[in-house]
């Protein structure tokens, strides 16, 4: 296994801060992106983390593939409706604005829904659905990729992960909150395992042949090979995860009028991305009285998990769950990060002129 270091929040998010603002991002938007990118190292989902923050933003902010100020325009707006333009800026920023605009229009008519358009990478979709949560609502988020998954019977790259994120409120136990890739797992997933040279799980992802793969090498950004849809190969339906990719795929480009397919940008290519997003809340108070949805969703909740359990499990978890308490404790004994990162946020750090000298815990 490889070594893990633990770093306090605050050290990681003040270094991920600066290591942003040196590539010309402002202080605002750099504080949001070292939140969203910390959160998911936070919530276990290492994946989308501090792994990132050169392989995907820094490096496409050096070679002025993105643009750092996030130049953003509402193209057409409703009362429960907007589309933003992106400026081929950083997702995240575009996303936090684009979600908060939805929870004041539901505020107001009880349910609303952006889109944006020229954009890129946001991190973890649960992020932005979780959102919602602290003023009642349900929260929705959605984004596409570039190609990464194989359609069924496919052995090309077409769609993306098209990850998907619903989040709702509970009164007692944590809120439902549903963050998954319509992949078998997202290529972030796929770069962890090839950092700590490990073989990937047989149905993660075919070679270029289309034959299912154990190398993590054979399943990568641009090929050779591609990720499965959920659920992997017919026999185990993963038809299912290919078409909710292709819904993915059309609430955020079609509706927006983005790039799709094969059409989005990988992040070594010089050109604009237009990765697109989808963001929607829903007033629960417009159906009924939220302190009895909260209560409703409680005994959802422990309807599944009192329920008999399988041979050898003594638990059912509901989706979020593990992350929460995976925060609880990282929160607790300190941000998990995996040694080859850190020897690449110590280079790529020196670089900038921002060097990684925190003290593990």
């Amino acid at each position: 296994m490889e070594k893990v270091l633990r770093f306090k929040k605050e050290d990681l998010f003040n270094y991920a801060v600066l290591y942003m603002e040196k590539l010309g991002i402002p202080q605002k938007d750099a504080e949001i992106v070292a939140d969203v990118l910390i959160a998911a190292d936070l919530r276990g989902v290492d994946s989308h983390g501090l792994i990132r923050i050169y392989s995907y933003y820094g490096s496409r902010l050096e070679k002025k593939y993105m643009n750092p100020l996030t130049p953003f325009k509402i193209i057409s707006e409703t009362d429960t409706t907007v589309l933003y333009d992106g400026g081929n800026g950083l997702g995240q920023v575009i996303s936090c604005l684009a979600m908060k605009k939805c929870i004041e229009k539901a505020k107001k008519s009880n349910v609303a829904i952006a889109t944006v358009k020229n954009s890129n990478h946001y991190g973890i979709a649960g992020y932005y659905a979780m959102m919602a949560l602290e003023h009642g609502m349900i929260g929705i988020s959605l984004t596409n990729s570039q190609p990464l998954v194989a359609p069924t019977y496919g052995r090309t790259a077409v769609l993306g992960t098209n990850p998907i994120s619903f989040a709702a409120p509970s009164y007692n136990e944590y809120p439902f909150v549903l963050d998954m890739a319509t992949s078998v797992v997202p290529i972030g997933r796929i770069k962890v395992y090839e950092e700590k040279n490990e073989k990937i799980p047989i149905g993660w992802g075919i070679d270029d042949d289309g034959n299912v793969t154990e190398d993590p090498k054979k399943v990568q950004s641009g090929g050779p090979g591609a990720l499965m849809p959920l659920g992997g190969i017919d026999i185990m339906r993963g038809y299912k995860g290919y078409g909710l990719a292709l819904m993915v795929e059309i609430l955020c480009a079609a509706l927006s009028g983005a790039a799709h397919l094969t059409d989005v940008g990988f992040p070594h290519e010089p050109k604009v991305s237009d990765v697109s997003h989808f963001f929607m809340t829903v007033n629960i108070e417009a159906f009924r009285p939220l302190i009895d949805f909260k209560k409703q969703i409680d005994d959802m909740i422990k309807i599944l998990k009192n329920s008999p359990k399988a041979a050898g499990h003594a638990r059912i978890y509901i989706a979020g769950e593990k992350e929460f308490e995976i925060v609880k404790f990282n929160e607790t004994h300190g941000v998990p990060i995996i040694a080859p990162v850190i020897e690449e946020l110590k280079a790529n750090g020196k670089r900038l002129g921002v060097d990684f000298e925190l003290k593990p815990l």
